[in-house]
């Protein structure tokens, strides 16, 4: 492991991870905040104990001991759903179990295998993530040996929702494109109704990010936006622009960092700069 000088006010690490690769960020820092790029490490996808061989090699090299660490999850690692929470429901044990419900309806399984987090609510439907105890303990693990305190461990979309909240406006829908695929998070004025994941294919305009909304809309069950807000990289010929009435598309961040390798932008979801 490398010599590091000592932590600065407000300096942390920031993981990103997905099935064939990790990227190691440093952000924060004072009076100057900042992210560095640590260190990349490629992973053979579904290789047995791949990802754990890259993760304690990454770390090993890369991560200074003592200083705080966030993971972002890339979301094809994780499974991510809405729930409508039941009626009369008055403990966090039934909202639990109305979750783990819904994960079997969707799913086919129980949960066993998966821990459950979620934006818990008793009064609307909320967000749920699961997300693979192996990889959980594999993290916890590395955490505890390599002295990294483990702050966070969300999956992409999460991350990104919730940096943009107080930014989603009334009546928006919240989006994400990363890595050609756009998930968006469909609301009913201001109750989530669903997140929806589709492929992004090559030369998608803004005539065919209007008509994609529309089928969303009419899939989930609600109306269609008045606004939608995206994150990530997204085209910049999606932005609203004269004569567009349907909806209006804001793009929450600029595309400047399109060339950055996948994974650096997988770790720097939800960095709000």
């Amino acid at each position: 492991m490398r010599d590091w000088p000592l932590l600065r006010l407000g300096q942390s690490l920031r993981l990103g991870i997905a099935a064939d690769g990790l990227a190691l960020l440093r952000v924060g820092g004072w009076p100057k905040a900042g992210v560095e790029v640590l260190a990349l490490q490629p992973v053979e996808a579904g290789a047995p104990d791949a990802l754990a061989i890259g993760l304690r090699a990454l770390l090993l090299e890369a991560a200074p001991r003592g200083w705080p660490l966030s993971v972002v999850l890339a979301d094809e690692l994780v499974r991510l759903w809405q729930v409508p929470p039941p009626a009369g429901a008055a403990r966090i044990s039934d909202l639990q179990a109305a979750a783990a419900l819904r994960y079997q309806a969707l799913f086919g399984t129980l949960p066993q295998d998966w821990r459950l987090s979620a934006d818990w609510d008793a009064a609307r439907p909320f967000l749920a993530a699961a997300v693979p105890e192996s990889l959980l303990a594999l993290l916890e693990g590395l955490a505890r040996e390599l002295r990294l305190p483990l702050v966070e461990v969300a999956p992409q979309f999460v991350a990104a929702l919730n940096a943009w909240r107080r930014a989603r406006r009334p009546g928006a829908w919240f989006g994400l494109v990363h890595g050609g695929v756009l998930s968006i998070a469909a609301y009913e004025g201001a109750a989530l109704a669903a997140v929806r994941t589709a492929v992004i294919p090559a030369g998608a305009d803004r005539d065919w990010l209007e008509a994609h909304v529309a089928r969303e809309a009419l899939r989930v069950g609600v109306g269609r936006p008045e606004r939608l807000q995206l994150c990530g990289a997204a085209p910049g010929a999606w932005a609203s622009s004269a004569g567009r009435l349907k909806f209006a598309c804001t793009l929450l961040e600029d595309d400047s960092g399109s060339a950055l390798p996948l994974h650096v932008r997988l770790a720097r979801t939800g960095i709000v700069e």
